[in-house]
C-alpha cells in the first residue's frame, strides 16, 4: 500500500535561519495531517517532530493502514542560498530502506548519507522559492511501501557569519565555524628529490620551489584523467604570482656583498629565482581535506630566466632589441608579478608591476649612458622610473659575464642597442599569458595590452561581443586602461585545446584605451592609437609600437584621469559592472587643490598613540563603472564610488562617507574578486571580496579580507564633501557616492598575521573552499628577531621565537560543508 502525506525533514546547520514563509507552506503540512490528528492522540506536528527530523511511526486503524506506517508532518522551515540542508526521517521500531528525490524547484544535487538521510546545498534564488522533495521507503519485511513529501523554502543569499574583529594577532583569524589549512609555502619543493625547506637561509634550487611574496592566484580545475576540468572542486592547479622578497629571510643572516660591493652570484641567483610564478597541484582527499602534490608532473616554476615570446604590435620593434634578442622578438623571464587575469580558454595572465626599480642605469658610467641615448629615450626611462643607481638587490653587480645577471645593467654602453641591454627595461611591464596545463609551453608577452606597472588584467568575455581586458597601473596618479579585441568572442573557443592560440586570436590585435572620469558621473575611453594621440612637447611617438611600449606617455598626451593608485580590476558576473581598487595616495599625489570627482578626498587619518599625520587619501576607495549599453566595447560609461575606506574610530562624515563601523571598516583596498558564478556566491547578487594592503590602519589591525554584497552604479547619490589639509585650509569637492555600507552588505571575514598583506584569492567552483594568499608576514623583522612566525604560529601559541615567517596560501572551509560566507 502507498500513503502520500506532506512532511518536512530538514536541518539548516546555522542557528541564524531565515524563517520567512508564505502561509501556503503551513497549509501544505496541514493538508494531509488534519484527519490523522486524533489518531496521534492529539499530538501536533510541531510536538511530534524535532526541528530537522520527521517521525516515522507504526499506528493502526486509519484508511485501512492497520499494518502500515503513518508519516507525520514535521516543521515547515526555510533557509537561504548556499547553506547545507539535511533531509532526514527518524524511524521508530521498523526497518526502512528509502531514498530522497527532488520533485520540484531549482535542481539541486542530493548527496545520500544513509537510507533515511540526504543533504544538498541550497541554490541561488532571486526571491523565496520552494523546493519539494519526496521520500520513498520499503517498510519492514512485509514489502509495504510508503512515500512522503518535504518542502523547504530557499530565500536569497545573505552573509551568514559573524564579523571578525580587528586584531594584531599572528594568525589567520576567520569566523567561528570555519577552519584554516595552510597550503603551499615559500620554499616548498615542487619536484622529486628536493629536500624539505629548512627555512634558515641555507636553501637553494628556487627554480623548483615555491617562490616568495605570493600574490594573485587562481585554481584551474583538473579531472581524474589529468585533463582540464573547469567544474572540478576536488583537484586542480594552483597558479600563483611571486611578486617580491623578504630578502632578509632568504639568507642565513640576510643578503651580503663582498669587499668591492658586489653581490655573491649564489645569493643573487636565489633571489632572482624566488620571483615569478608557480604552478602546483592541489588535491582534496575527501570532505575538503586539502594538500598539495609536491611531485606532480604539472608542477612548474616560471622565473626571470624562463624563455618568453613577444606577440602583438610591439613584437620585433627596435625598442625591444637587446643583445639577447637583437630582433626584439624574444625575452627572458617575468618579474614583480602582482595581480592576474583569467581567460575563458583557461590560461593565466600574470602582470608585471614594479619592475622598473630592478635596473641599474645611473651612477658609475652615467655620463656614457646619457651620451649614447637620445633625449626621447631619457624621457621615457624617467617616466617609468628607471633611474636607480644600483637596481633592486644589485643583481647586475655580480662578478660574471653571464647575461642573466648583466642584463639588469640598463646603461647604454655600446653604439648599438643590439650590443647591450639598454632596452631590457622595455622587455618588462607587460601582461604575460601562461598555459598552466602545459609545462612545456612558452609564455607570451602580449604587447597589444600596453606596457606599464600592470597590477591585474580582468577579462570580460561575452559571446557575440568583442572581448575586453581591464587593467590598473599601480602607481600614484596613474591610469585605468581597457583593451578591446578586434575579434568577436565565440563561446566555442573557450573549450579549445590550443589555449595559447586563442590568446593569439583575441589578445594580439585590438584597441588599447585609457579612462577619463568626468565630473558629471560619466566617462570616456580614449583610444591610444597612433595618429590619434598627440605628441608631447618632450616626446614624439614614432608608431603604434612606440605608443604601446610607452603607454603612460600616451595616456598623459590624451589627458586621461590620474587616479589614486589603480590596482585590481574585477567584474560583477551578474551586472557586468567593473570595479577598480584605488589603494591610496599621499598629500603630494592628491593635494587639497588637486582632488577631482573620481578621487575626491584630501584629509588626515591620524595614526597610533602619537597621532602621526597621514594626509592625502591614505585609506583609498573603490570606484565602479557601467559601460554604455552594457557593452564592454563601448567608448563611454557611467561611474560612482562604491566604497570609501576609513578608520571608523577617527573619521568624520566627510571622510567616512560609506558609513563604516568597527565590523567593516578598512583601509587601502588592493585585491578585488567576485565569486565564481558556478555557485550561490556568484549568482543573483554576487559576493565581492576585498583584500587590503595597508599601512594607515595598522595601528589597530593587521590587513584583512572583507565580504560584500554590492548594489549597482547609481544606487547612492551625489555628494559634496569638505576636505582639510595640514594647514587647516579647506575646500569642497563634489562626487558620486554609492549606497552606504551596512552589516548586511559588508562584513570583515578574515584578519591576517603580523605585517602581512592579504592578496590573491579564488575558490573552488562549488564555493565550498576559499583560497587566500598571505604575503610577506613579518616583513619588518630581522633573521635574528623575526617579527612574525606565521604560518608556524597558526594553531601553535608556543612557536619558537626564531622561526622565520613564510608567505603562503591558506584553504578556508566551512565546518558544516556549506558555501563560504553564506
Amino acid at each position: 500500500m502507498t500513503n502520500s502525506v506532506s512532511i518536512t525533514g530538514y536541518t539548516d546547520g546555522d542557528v541564524d535561519t531565515n524563517r520567512s514563509l508564505e502561509p501556503s507552506l503551513e497549509s501544505l503540512a496541514a493538508e494531509r495531517f488534519s484527519r490523522r490528528k486524533a489518531l496521534m492522540g492529539g499530538l501536533g506536528a510541531t510536538g511530534m517532530a524535532v526541528f530537522g527530523t520527521t517521525m516515522l511511526s507504526a499506528c493502526g486503524g486509519d484508511d485501512n493502514l492497520s499494518n502500515g506506517p503513518v508519516l507525520t508532518p514535521g516543521n515547515v522551515a526555510a533557509t537561504s542560498a548556499g547553506r547545507v540542508v539535511t533531509l532526514t526521517v527518524t524511524v521508530s521500531s521498523q526497518t526502512v530502506t528509502g531514498t530522497w528525490t527532488q520533485i520540484s524547484g531549482p535542481a539541486v544535487t542530493l548527496t545520500r548519507v544513509d537510507d533515511t538521510t540526504a543533504t544538498f546545498i541550497a541554490p541561488a534564488v532571486s526571491t523565496g522559492t520552494d523546493l519539494v522533495f519526496a521520500y520513498g521507503a520499503n517498510i519492514g519485511s512485509g514489502g509495504l511501501n510508503a512515500s512522503a513529501r518535504s518542502t523547504v523554502r530557499v530565500n536569497p543569499a545573505v552573509l551568514g557569519f559573524a564579523a571578525v574583529a580587528k586584531n594584531l594577532n599572528d594568525i589567520v583569524t576567520v569566523p567561528a565555524g570555519y577552519s584554516v589549512t595552510v597550503m603551499t609555502r615559500l620554499g616548498d619543493p615542487l619536484a622529486a628529490g628536493l629536500s624539505a625547506y629548512a627555512n634558515n637561509g641555507t636553501d637553494a634550487d628556487f627554480d623548483k620551489r615555491i617562490g616568495d611574496h605570493g600574490d594573485a592566484l587562481h585554481f584551474f580545475g583538473l579531472g581524474s584523467s589529468g585533463a582540464r576540468d573547469d567544474s572540478s572542486s576536488t583537484r586542480g592547479l594552483m597558479v600563483q604570482n611571486h611578486e617580491n622578497l623578504n630578502v632578509q629571510y632568504l639568507h642565513p643572516a640576510g643578503p651580503t656583498t663582498d669587499a668591492s660591493g658586489r653581490r655573491p652570484q649564489g645569493e643573487a641567483l636565489k633571489e632572482m629565482m624566488a620571483h615569478g610564478v608557480s604552478v602546483s597541484e592541489y588535491a582534496d582527499a575527501g570532505n575538503r581535506k586539502w594538500s598539495y602534490v609536491p611531485t606532480s608532473a604539472f608542477n612548474r616554476r616560471i622565473t626571470p630566466a624562463t624563455p618568453m615570446q613577444f606577440t602583438g604590435p610591439a613584437a620585433g620593434s627596435a625598442l625591444l632589441s637587446t643583445a639577447f634578442s637583437p630582433d626584439g622578438s624574444k625575452g627572458r623571464g617575468t618579474i614583480n608579478n602582482c595581480a592576474n587575469g583569467i581567460t575563458p580558454w583557461a590560461t593565466n595572465l600574470t602582470c608585471e608591476e614594479n619592475w622598473a626599480g630592478y635596473f641599474r642605469r645611473d651612477g658609475s658610467g652615467a655620463g656614457t649612458d646619457t651620451a649614447k641615448r637620445s633625449a626621447k629615450e631619457r624621457v621615457a626611462l624617467s617616466r617609468y622610473g628607471v633611474t636607480s643607481i644600483t637596481g633592486n638587490y644589485g643583481w647586475s653587480s655580480v662578478a660574471t659575464s653571464d647575461t642573466l645577471f648583466t642584463r639588469w645593467d640598463a646603461r647604454a654602453k655600446a653604439d648599438d642597442a643590439k650590443q647591450d641591454f639598454r632596452n631590457e627595461p622595455n622587455q618588462f611591464g607587460w601582461v604575460v599569458e601562461i598555459d598552466p596545463y602545459d609545462p612545456s609551453s612558452t609564455p607570451r608577452k602580449r604587447t597589444a595590452l600596453g606596457r606599464c606597472g600592470h597590477e591585474g588584467a580582468f577579462v570580460q568575455a561575452v559571446p557575440g561581443k568583442k572581448l575586453a581586458v581591464y587593467m590598473g597601473d599601480d602607481s600614484r596618479r596613474e591610469y585605468l586602461y581597457k583593451f578591446v579585441s578586434n575579434t568577436t568572442f565565440a563561446q566555442a573557443d573557450a573549450n579549445s585545446g590550443n589555449r595559447i592560440a586563442m590568446g593569439d586570436k583575441y589578445l594580439d590585435a585590438g584597441t588599447l584605451y585609457v579612462a577619463k572620469f568626468n565630473a558629471d558621473g560619466n566617462g570616456q575611453w580614449l583610444p591610444l592609437v597612433f595618429g590619434q594621440v598627440p605628441d608631447l612637447a618632450t616626446y614624439a611617438f614614432a608608431d603604434q609600437a612606440d605608443i604601446l611600449v610607452n603607454c603612460r606617455l600616451a595616456a598623459d598626451a590624451v589627458k586621461a584621469t590620474p587616479m589614486d593608485r589603480p590596482e585590481w580590476t574585477a567584474g560583477n558576473p551578474a551586472t557586468g559592472e567593473i570595479y577598480l581598487t584605488l589603494t591610496n595616495n599621499n598629500a603630494a599625489g592628491r593635494p587639497l587643490a588637486g582632488t577631482d570627482a573620481a578621487n575626491p578626498r584630501h584629509y588626515n587619518d591620524p595614526k597610533g598613540s602619537a597621532n602621526t599625520a597621514q594626509y592625502g587619501n591614505p585609506n583609498g576607495h573603490i570606484i565602479r563603472l557601467r559601460e554604455a549599453g552594457d557593452d564592454q566595447a563601448a567608448t563611454s560609461f557611467r561611474w560612482d564610488i562604491y566604497l570609501f575606506g576609513a578608520d571608523s574610530a577617527d573619521a568624520n562624515a566627510d571622510v567616512n562617507i560609506s558609513g563604516l563601523t568597527a565590523e567593516n571598516d578598512f583601509s587601502s583596498p588592493d585585491g578585488l574578486y567576485f565569486s565564481r558564478p558556478t555557485n550561490a556566491l556568484g549568482q543573483v547578487k554576487p559576493v565581492l571580496w576585498i583584500e587590503t594592503d595597508d599601512g594607515a590602519l595598522t595601528d589597530r589591525t593587521n590587513c584583512m579580507l572583507l565580504a560584500a554584497i554590492p548594489g549597482t552604479v547609481g544606487d547612492g547619490a551625489a555628494k559634496t564633501i569638505t576636505n582639510k589639509d595640514s594647514t587647516g585650509a579647506t575646500a569642497t569637492q563634489a562626487t558620486f557616492a554609492g549606497a552606504s555600507a551596512t552589516a548586511a552588505t559588508l562584513r570583515r571575514f578574515l584578519v591576517g598575521p603580523v605585517q602581512c598583506e592579504i592578496t590573491g584569492i579564488d575558490m573552488t567552483p562549488d564555493g565550498r573552499t576559499l583560497f587566500v594568499g598571505i604575503q610577506h608576514p613579518g616583513e619588518d623583522g630581522t633573521p635574528a628577531a623575526p617579527s612574525s612566525h606565521w604560518p608556524d604560529s597558526q594553531g601553535n601559541a608556543s612557536v619558537t621565537a626564531t622561526v622565520r615567517p613564510r608567505s603562503a596560501i591558506v584553504a578556508i572551509t566551512k565546518d558544516d560543508g556549506g558555501v563560504i560566507a553564506l
